[in-house]
């Protein structure tokens, strides 16, 4: 029990988890993101800038701590997609974070099909070298050891840290994301706190790793 409070509060020490102002930000960000997306699917384009704005960040993040090399080829090839279905989608702002990471994600294992890998979802994944690290450079930032941490997980459980927390999304739209009940999905990002917060280690509380995966602030 000890070790569980201790891990909620480390993560929440990250920022990767509900505040107050968070929250407050959230919906803020929803209500500028639904309007958004009408205006974009009415054929405005600086609409569309905006909702990628509000939503880039965190689907990049997610990817770059589920993707261990060429997270911006996923993105921008999710976001063609996206940009060429916008007409058709149906919802709120929580729908479209749920349906763009819906496609990021089909766009990710396409790539881990097509390269070969395996895409089990409770298997762990093997960190990514240095250079790789040094290599996957993205627009103002590269990606740190403390996103390499999220490659340490086994997938699944960094998937549900990811979508809950730098996604944004709440359980149940996690659990159509990755095809998982919800009940599944809670337990997973549990142990994912669990074992992140044991990664870090306890003098490593500081670490902002929402930042670091590209979480909006």
């Amino acid at each position: 029990m000890r070790r569980a409070v201790r891990s909620g509060a480390l993560v929440s020490q990250w920022g990767i988890v509900g505040k107050r102002g968070h929250a407050q930000r959230a919906s803020a960000d929803d209500l500028a993101l639904g309007v958004a997306v009408a205006q974009a699917q009415n054929g405005d384009e600086a609409a569309f800038l905006v909702l990628y704005r509000l939503v880039q960040p965190g689907l990049l993040g997610y990817l770059r701590g589920t993707v261990d090399e060429g997270a911006e080829d996923v993105a921008a090839a999710a976001w063609r997609e996206i940009a060429r279905e916008l007409p058709r989608f149906r919802g709120d702002a929580h729908g479209f974070r749920g349906w763009t990471a819906s496609t990021a994600r089909r766009h990710a294992r396409g790539r881990f099909r097509r390269h070969g890998a395996s895409h089990r979802s409770a298997g762990p994944w093997t960190p990514p070298t240095g250079d790789n690290i040094a290599h996957n450079n993205l627009p103002g930032a590269t990606l740190s050891p403390e996103a390499a941490l999220f490659t340490r997980l086994p997938r699944a459980e960094a998937e549900a840290v990811l979508l809950l927390h730098v996604v944004r999304l709440d359980e149940s739209a996690v659990a159509q994301v990755m095809h998982r009940p919800s009940a599944v999905v809670r337990v997973l990002a549990r142990r994912g706190v669990r074992n992140l917060a044991r990664l870090l280690g306890p003098d490593d509380g500081a670490h902002d790793v929402a930042r670091t995966l590209g979480e909006p602030r």
